[in-house]
């Protein structure tokens, strides 16, 4: 059985994977191709909610409040990353957009695995 995270140790994990995040935003948010879309533009505003909901208890130290928002906002994060799996390519197939799905499927997995092993 594997030994279970104390919440100080799955943050640790889990900023690092939140700040892979954040560069998957900020490339969609001002990517040209999507700018029209509202459907893809939802995929940097839900990544920006995720990230944003967990700092007020990181500043504070309060750890286990970050692990509970952080678990409560995983939906919205495999939503954009199964959306932007399956339709960044309509808008385009540039290696930019190909890394950028790949960079968010594997952040939302760690971060599910962190969260796993979190007590």
């Amino acid at each position: 059985m594997a030994e279970l995270l104390e919440t100080r140790d799955a943050v640790a994990q889990i900023e690092p994977l939140l700040a892979h995040l954040w560069m998957v935003r900020t490339f969609l948010k001002h990517a040209e191709e999507i700018q029209d879309s509202l459907e893809m533009l939802e995929v940097p505003r839900n990544l920006f909610d995720v990230i944003r909901a967990t700092e007020p208890a990181l500043q504070s130290g309060d750890h286990g409040r970050y692990i509970h928002k952080l678990r409560g906002k995983m939906g919205r994060l495999r939503e954009a990353r199964d959306f932007l799996s399956a339709q960044y390519s309509v808008y385009s197939d540039h290696t930019n957009y190909q890394m950028a799905a790949r960079s968010l499927d594997a952040a939302t997995k760690a971060i599910e695995a962190v969260l796993a092993k979190c007590g």
